[in-house]
């Protein structure tokens, strides 16, 4: 018995190792499009943040002009630089001549999925990069990479017309997904144990059992505050609560109900004693 639990457990830390290794290796991705000629404009892109309930995320840009277009090594452009975004960004980015070039928060428009989806609603986001410099179409060579740890994505990078462009699918990440499947889990099991309590103190006439029906009183409010630790705060009425949240709750609900109720019963009208004859 010690031999299979030492074995469960170095299975479940192994599993556990994989799944975070994978996610850093795919935190450590960068995806790249555009080109590289020597005279062009480098972009570093890194998501920061997903905001799913508000249906945005925010980007963070890095310019660097490069070559002749750069002065300073790429602190500064040396005519004025405006990088043009598609329409899912809000605003193009407009850099003055002999300024110094500094990070930039953008927020992306979010398409597709729904929040109510949680754990598994998943979103689209198109994005694209040109640049133009006194007037004149330049180069763009772009990085991007994830910095969310919530969230996963499926990058289709590519260059058009010397532009840089991403099709970005984004979904809950393997830790979400397996923390939200134990929280349903965990939800039903507990629903299930307070009725088989239940249903041992009902059918034993037990009477008013103040320590079971105190832990059923409390699994219920406890299911509340375990199911506020759901990653990534999703609101009230996605599909994690109406899979296990809502259920355990009215089942909990049920149960203590039905258990005062026929414990009152059972202590207004006790049955004959045991072992008593007619």
């Amino acid at each position: 018995m010690p031999g299979l639990v030492l074995l469960a457990v170095v299975a479940a830390v192994t599993v556990g190792s994989w799944i975070q290794f994978g996610e850093r290796q795919a935190l450590d991705t960068r995806h790249v499009a555009g080109s590289s000629a020597p005279d062009r404009v480098d972009v570093d892109a890194s998501i920061q943040r997903v905001d799913a309930a508000g249906r945005e995320l925010t980007l963070r840009v890095l310019v660097t002009p490069r070559g002749r277009l750069a002065e300073a090594g790429g602190i500064s452009p040396v005519e004025d630089l405006t990088l043009q975004t598609s329409p899912s960004v809000r605003g193009d980015l407009t850099f003055k001549a002999h300024s110094r070039i500094s990070t930039v928060d953008v927020p992306v428009t979010l398409a597709g999925g729904s929040i109510t989806d949680y754990p598994f609603d998943a979103y689209d986001a198109d994005i694209e990069f040109g640049a133009t410099q006194g007037g004149e179409k330049v180069p763009v060579h772009m990085r991007l990479s994830n910095n969310d740890v919530l969230f996963s994505t499926s990058v289709d990078a590519s260059e058009t017309d010397g532009a840089a462009a991403f099709e970005i699918g984004l979904g809950r990440s393997n830790s979400v997904l397996v923390f939200s499947v134990f929280m349903m889990t965990a939800m039903w099991a507990l629903a299930v144990s307070v009725v088989i309590g239940t249903w041992f103190l009902v059918t034993r006439r037990k009477g008013l059992v103040w320590p079971a029906l105190g832990w059923m009183a409390a699994t219920l409010f406890a299911l509340a505050a375990f199911r506020n630790t759901a990653p990534g705060t999703p609101p009230i009425g996605c599909l994690l609560d109406y899979i296990a949240f809502l259920w355990a709750e009215t089942v909990i609900a049920f149960c203590v109900i039905t258990a005062v109720a026929v414990g009152i019963r059972a202590e207004t009208h006790p049955g004959p004693p045991t072992g008593a004859t007619a």
